[in-house]
């Protein structure tokens, strides 16, 4: 008979109370799908937050280093590139000199022809040496060029420390002067400086061969980065996903539950707010 009252409606407390729950979750529900997320700050799920803030850290940690290395990847592939113009020019060279190395049958015309090429292929290499560059760093006319690339999300605290988060390469000088082929060290004017000439310049061929090679381990150390690096990123931004990301077949079902209860809930309280009227037909 606790209906019976005209004070306090219990039935209407309750059928109110059950709204105003039902409403809560009605707009926790239309919240995240309109967003698509069901963490949005960290009142949503304070550990939650806490994690997925950390995994949004480390993935954006993981793109720079992974830019880094592309980055790095294609500076390499720059400096490899001349080299290899560098490499066919001394070739060349090493033609000149020990086509002018035979006495029996050049003469002083064949001579002269090819020193005047061998000169000109000294210029090409200083030319190429010196303007050679990404961005505006320079590649290949400093003594030797050292490199520092960070590859990885972490500082000096991150696992392994410094060692496992940065990797650091060379590149050293292939100027005719670095090379000892210049133009005051070689030449191909006759039989005794061309000798002398095919020993430098197949001295410089072998240098500039140890440099590309060292640029080539460098390179496909930094490829295999890449490829960690994308996959870890992978992963994290799928445990990202799974943590923020609402599930949306799975609130939309939610949601139209809730719909359902909001209108009966609706009804509820309207038909409990009429029940102290029956106490009108005791009188």
């Amino acid at each position: 008979m606790s209906s019976l009252v005209v004070n306090t409606n219990m039935q209407a407390i309750q059928a109110y109370n059950d709204l105003s729950r039902t409403d809560n979750a009605m707009s926790t529900a239309i919240s995240q799908l309109s967003s698509g997320l069901q963490i949005q700050t960290a009142a949503d799920n304070p550990a939650g937050y806490v994690i997925s803030e950390a995994l949004s850290f480390q993935s954006t940690g993981y793109q720079a280093a992974m830019s880094n290395a592309q980055d790095s990847t294609a500076m390499i592939q720059t400096a490899v590139g001349a080299l290899n113009q560098i490499t066919s020019i001394l070739q060349t060279m090493d033609q000149l000199a020990v086509a002018s190395a035979n006495s029996a049958t050049t003469d002083s015309t064949a001579l002269s022809a090819n020193e005047a090429e061998f000169t000109a292929l000294q210029n090409q290499i200083d030319q190429i040496a010196n303007s050679s560059s990404y961005g505006s760093t320079q590649l290949l006319n400093s003594s030797t060029a050292a490199y520092t690339v960070q590859v990885g999300a972490f500082g000096l605290s991150g696992p392994g420390g410094n060692s496992f988060q940065q990797i650091s390469f060379s590149i050293s000088a292939v100027t005719t002067g670095a090379l000892l082929v210049n133009t005051s060290a070689v030449a191909v004017s006759g039989y005794a400086s061309a000798t002398s000439a095919i020993a430098a310049v197949q001295s410089a061929l072998s240098y500039v061969d140890s440099v590309e090679a060292n640029l080539g381990a460098t390179q496909n150390e930094l490829s295999a980065l890449v490829a960690n690096l994308t996959v870890g990123n992978q992963n994290l931004q799928a445990a990202y996903s799974g943590m923020v990301d609402v599930n949306m077949a799975q609130e939309m079902t939610t949601f139209s539950t809730d719909q359902i209860l909001m209108q009966t809930g609706v009804a509820m309280l309207a038909q409990a707010q009429t029940s102290p009227s029956m106490i009108l037909k005791l009188i």
